[in-house]
């Protein structure tokens, strides 16, 4: 199989010749062209040749495409900071109260900084290698994590705390959404094979599972089922430990789950078999500071638990740090090709 049909078939369900592997390595990529990171993440043409270099040195299956999570807060308006040794960070939010929404005006993604910087690194990965690999191109965060990122953090939970502006906060919900979804469909027509979303606000760590159900859930689901209507795959990411909302994880309807390594994989591979498609989940930290015949052991234990009935693909639970050692990415890839082979 190639790369795409094997990504392809993980995500479908179906039983590839072995486990696919993703690479969520944007930052690596980036420090391992010399250059100060914030050049690289403000240049579409650098960003592709970072990923482009990453890929011919590891050879993995999955491109996971981005610029850090500040992307859509930066074309909604909201002050970014660029760094030389990490990804861009959200400074001072947009809105001062929830009622500003309604002056807020979905970007054009073709138009507007940063998004058309990654809709040039995607339509360039596109060409030199959309033929071999899958390219996830990220719609950057999703409904909740946005609207934190436009709202401020502790003002938003606040809002929810409080629950007296309920349609409000659906509607920064609604906005925070549409602006992800129309640059989805961008980078889908500029190449991508598939797209996702990042939700680290959303999760049990910073909200209850019953907020969750009632707010980022929603709106969630909402675009999964947009994008799902207009043939396009979408992934969803929440950061931390998700066994509290599995099962509502789940029904949003994303084909795929990046799990954190947090989350017990045991448990999440036993609720998701035969509905969604699981991605990750080794630790970073393990990617950073471990060696890499301790990364080839949790690659092993993992791929015993998630490869039966498919619908995994191996990968780093979340964004891999800026200073990941090259021989431990290797150990990462290698062992889906030592352990994850199905029966043919």
């Amino acid at each position: 199989m190639t790369s795409i049909e094997r990504v392809q078939a993980a995500i479908e369900l179906r039983p590839p010749d072995r486990v696919p592997v993703d690479l969520h390595n944007f930052q690596p990529a980036a420090y391992a062209t010399g250059l100060p990171m914030r050049e690289v993440f403000r240049d579409g043409g650098l960003l592709a040749e970072a990923m482009l270099k990453a890929w011919r040195e590891f050879g993995h299956d999955m491109i996971l495409l981005e610029n850090g999570t500040a992307c859509n807060a930066q074309a909604c308006g909201v002050e970014v900071i660029y760094r030389d040794d990490a990804a861009p960070a959200t400074g001072k939010p947009r809105l001062r109260s929830l009622e500003e929404v309604s002056d807020l005006e979905v970007p054009d993604p073709y138009t507007t900084f940063p998004m058309s910087e990654i809709l040039k690194a995607t339509r360039i990965l596109s060409k030199e290698i959309g033929d071999k690999v899958w390219i996830c191109a990220r719609a950057d965060q999703g409904p909740m994590d946005l609207a934190t990122q436009l709202r401020g953090m502790s003002e938003l939970m606040t809002d929810i705390a409080l629950g007296e502006q309920e349609e409000l906060i659906h509607g920064l919900l609604d906005y925070a959404r549409r602006v992800a979804t129309r640059y989805a469909y961008a980078l889908i027509e500029c190449g991508g094979h598939s797209t996702s979303i990042g939700e680290p606000a959303a999760g049990p760590d910073l909200i209850s599972p019953q907020h969750y159900r009632k707010y980022p859930w929603v709106h969630e689901r909402k675009m999964a089922e947009e994008l799902k209507e207009h043939g396009i795959i979408l992934h969803n990411h929440i950061c931390g430990n998700t066994g509290a909302i599995t099962d509502d994880f789940i029904a949003t309807g994303a084909q795929v789950l990046e799990v954190d390594h947090k989350t017990d994989p045991a448990k999440i591979k036993q609720a998701a078999r035969h509905k969604t498609c699981l991605l990750g989940n080794i630790d970073t930290r393990l990617l950073t500071f471990g060696k890499p015949a301790e990364v080839e052991d949790a690659c092993r234990e993992l791929i015993e638990i998630w490869k039966p009935d498919s619908g995994f693909i191996l990968g780093p639970g979340c964004a891999m740090g800026t200073e990941t050692p090259a021989e431990n990415i290797h150990a990462l890839v290698e062992s889906a090709k030592k352990y994850g082979a199905y029966a043919s």
